[in-house]
């Protein structure tokens, strides 16, 4: 059996590499269209399953490259 390394992704992270900001990414969440924050104990932080984001990140490429195609 293989050990998947799972790394959670914080804020600024997110921000970083889908070049959206804060605002952007709570309305995407709140759409459905953004995968949501898993929280991580106390108070209120969360952060975010870096494989969801990089699946996000590809599915928008797919998406921009069938714009540009169509």
């Amino acid at each position: 059996m293989s050990a998947q390394i799972l790394r959670i992704l914080r804020i600024l992270e997110v921000k970083g590499r889908t070049g959206l900001p804060r605002s952007s990414i709570y309305a995407k969440i709140s759409e459905g269209k953004f995968p949501k924050p898993i929280f991580l104990g106390g108070g209120r932080s969360v952060g975010w399953v870096e494989s969801e984001i990089d699946e996000w990140i590809l599915e928008q490429i797919k998406l921009s490259r069938q714009t540009q195609e169509g």
